[in-house]
């Protein structure tokens, strides 16, 4: 294991920030002391030497209407030699006037690249995905073709390139409050910037696994939103490990149970944090004894490839069964819990026995599953709402995240009453509840809380309590 930069001699590591007027500071109150650049010195401290090269209007596209290639900066970047270097650029390629050069973004964005691996074989390259805009002007910075068409690209890149990527863009979704003319972050929104800049600088990583060298199955590899990917067939079952760029020291892991690629934002906060992702299909199992022993299996693969021993579960919907049944059989192997609108008592779905419509289909598949007469099942006590008491003695946290609308998946059938019981026995359980939401949307916009909360349970939250910030 090592730090993702060790020092060379007693030198600083030097650090690049390469970018637009929001690396530069622009309408950030005392720019000079508040752009994140400047703020991410303060909070890293005498061992770094962190400059910032922004330069405000500039684009990624070396046809655009102010490239960031013709600019001083730019030059004076690659003499910096840096040993990291941030990359924010794409928001003013969202202009109308740059639009038609966006087929040339994958190849500039490359170059841009490759120039400073020119100057430093060593560099490790980290592209910022813009923030969002909620500026109206389509015809200026416009939010939906940072959204659809430069983020895309961007990932795209990351991948083809094999370099790091932090999205930013989820961060600020529901904090516009956060920017001072609904573009340029103030200097909280640049505190925000520099908080995560610090986390990916500090990553502890563990250099002493691949892990796809140890899956001997075939393999097929493709981009996971700029990580790469293996699909594989285990045990006659599909699955699935997304790799980060950069594994965290003791390789730490989240399982998704169902809804692959299903509001994705926490599984890639995670990722950048240095995270494996991994799933296994045992659709559709309801938890039985089968799916059971099939993710037995495929733990075993993942501690076999050097995985954590426990890892953070996450079930959404149906998928709530599959992650407290394998839960309550493997206690000892369980960082956390995070369920996402979670089915808790397959009475109320798909059996629709209580105020939502339930899925005719699927508890018919259920009762198979299980062996089950309909009278069997409606007397079934192996729902997780019926072991509440004993999940909560199992020790570990548990998050869930449900819509107080939800018709589908009522919250009075599942969480809340397991909420309750799980607190009367003593367990460790959180709630968020989104007012007003139904079933759909998964998930946060912003996944801050879901990620935070993960991060905790494992141990690999930074105190930022005890790091000066301007």
């Amino acid at each position: 294991m090592i730090f993702a930069h060790a020092k060379s001699q007693g030198n600083k590591i030097r650090i690049a920030c390469v970018g637009n007027s929001i690396t530069y500071g622009s309408r950030v109150v005392n720019r000079e002391k508040n752009a994140y650049p400047v703020q991410l010195q303060a909070m890293l401290g005498e061992g770094y030497d962190v400059a910032n090269f922004g330069v405000s209007g500039a684009t990624l596209l070396k046809k655009g209407n102010k490239p960031y290639w013709n600019q001083p900066e730019y030059k004076k970047a690659l003499e910096f030699k840096p040993d990291v270097v941030f990359i924010k650029l794409g928001t003013n390629d969202s202009k109308l006037i740059n639009r038609e050069f966006h087929n040339e973004f994958n190849e500039d964005y490359t170059t841009l690249i490759n120039s400073f691996k020119q100057v430093n074989s060593s560099v490790r390259v980290v592209l910022l995905v813009p923030i969002p805009s909620f500026a109206a002007d389509s015809n200026g910075i416009y939010g939906p073709i940072i959204k659809n068409i430069i983020i895309p690209k961007t990932k795209e890149v990351a991948y083809q390139n094999g370099v790091e990527i932090i999205d930013l863009y989820p961060l600020f979704i529901d904090r516009e409050d956060l920017l001072a003319d609904k573009i340029h972050p103030t200097a909280l929104g640049a505190t925000l910037i520099a908080k995560r800049l610090y986390e990916t600088v500090k990553l502890n990583e563990e250099i002493s696994i691949d892990i796809f060298n140890s899956i001997k199955e075939e393999k097929k590899i493709s981009s996971f939103y700029g990580y790469e990917m293996a699909d594989f067939v285990f045990n006659n079952r599909k699955c699935k490990v997304v790799k980060p760029r950069k594994a965290a020291v003791g390789l730490p892991w989240i399982w998704r149970a169902r809804f692959w690629g299903h509001e994705p934002q926490t599984d890639i906060a995670l990722l950048e944090r240095g995270f494996h992702l991994v799933y296994c299909d045992v659709a559709e199992l309801y938890g039985n004894k089968e799916s059971i022993q099939l993710w037995n299996k495929f733990y075993g693969l993942m501690r076999q490839s050097g995985l954590a021993k426990k890892v953070a579960l996450e079930g959404m919907s149906r998928g709530g069964i599959y992650i407290y049944h394998w839960a309550l059989k493997n206690p000892s192997k369980v960082a956390c819990i995070y369920a996402d609108a979670p089915v808790l008592d397959l009475k109320s779905w798909p059996g629709g026995k209580g105020k939502g419509p339930g899925s005719k289909g699927d508890w018919e598949i259920f009762k198979k599953d299980f062996g089950f007469t309909e009278e069997e099942a409606l007397n079934f006590k192996g729902n997780p709402l019926e072991r509440a008491e004993k999940i909560a003695k199992l020790g570990f946290p548990m998050l869930h995240v449900i819509g107080d609308a939800d018709e589908v998946v009522p919250a009075d059938e599942n969480t809340n009453p397991f909420e309750k019981r799980v607190k009367t026995a003593g367990g460790n359980i959180q709630v968020i509840h989104k007012k007003g939401i139904g079933h759909h949307p998964h998930s946060l916009a912003n996944p801050t809380q879901i990620v935070d909360f993960i991060l905790k349970s494992t141990g690999y939250k930074t105190n930022f309590a005890d790091i000066p910030t301007p």
